[in-house]
């Protein structure tokens, strides 16, 4: 690790963390509250892919829908209108709902070869942007002169890199360059954010062999072919199972860091809060 012990964290002059875990824990609460504080950067690796990397994606798939209206076809024709996504840190809907969810057409579904090519869109993406950290961290010290930086990453880091490889690439720059912190739930959380889910199931990104063998035991149990699935129901089926897959990647991913609680996390109000915080952690696993 690049800090050595909670006194050497606290006594950095340039702090540099990334935060992973699953979605809904506080990761982009702790970056936002850092960023407000004026000397973090927050770096979203989300934003990143819904901008740098498929912002032309999203704003294709807008105007392929504008072009089924008469009205509008007209005017993008003519270069009348321009059409774009108004993505932002706390707003991601153009990108999830660009993902998608597969199954029946006539219920907002996407085929699946389609869905699998946005999949895997995603992946490649979310590696890139990842890879940018370093980038994003010389900017915000070459020209905003921000000391401490927080990559705030998505939920599905733990499915495009290889935990248990230790030369993964994406891992060793990341900790090559930064504390990897794993914000870990308990159970109860995991069923909160089951709950929440099941009252509004989201696009989210899969590894690719978990998702291919959740779209067959799905079929099979229900008896339904690809153009008859409710794609809300896959997705709430499949979403608690995708948790569980998660959650041994984010610990192999933490044995590189430190792994801080949930419950803490909730207690943090103010940048000192989040440096004893992380101080501890390091001590923890010193």
């Amino acid at each position: 690790m690049i800090y050595r012990s909670g006194s050497d964290w606290l006594g950095a002059s340039a702090k540099r963390v990334v935060l992973f875990g699953m979605s809904g824990l506080g990761k982009t609460y702790l970056a936002n509250m850092l960023r407000e504080a004026g000397d973090w950067f927050h770096y979203s690796v989300d934003y990143r892919i819904g901008t740098r990397y498929m912002g032309e994606f999203i704003a294709d798939n807008f105007k392929r829908e504008a072009m089924k209206v008469p009205f509008l076809r007209e005017l993008l024709l003519s270069d009348s209108v321009y059409i774009a996504s108004n993505i932002t840190f706390d707003n991601l809907a153009p990108l999830s709902t660009y993902l998608g969810k597969p199954g029946s057409p006539s219920r907002g579904g996407l085929p699946f070869d389609e869905y699998c090519l946005r999949q895997n869109q995603h992946r490649r993406a979310e590696i890139a942007a990842l890879l940018d950290t370093r980038h994003f961290m010389d900017r915000a010290r070459d020209i905003y002169a921000i000391p401490h930086f927080v990559c705030d990453s998505g939920g599905s880091i733990c499915e495009v890199v290889d935990p248990e490889d230790p030369a993964d690439p994406v891992l060793s720059a990341l900790e090559r360059d930064l504390l990897m912190v794993w914000i870990k739930g308990s159970d109860a959380h995991t069923a909160e954010l089951v709950r929440r889910f099941d009252r509004a199931p989201k696009p989210m990104y899969y590894q690719p062999q978990f998702l291919e063998k959740a779209w067959i035991a799905y079929r099979v149990e229900k008896g339904l072919d690809g153009d008859e699935v409710n794609p809300d129901d896959f997705i709430r089926w499949t979403y608690a199972r995708a948790l569980a897959h998660r959650q041994p990647r984010y610990h192999a991913m933490a044995r590189r860091g430190v792994t801080v609680l949930a419950e803490e996390v909730a207690e943090v109000r103010s940048p000192a809060d989040f440096d004893h915080l992380i101080a501890r952690a390091i001590d923890r696993k010193e």
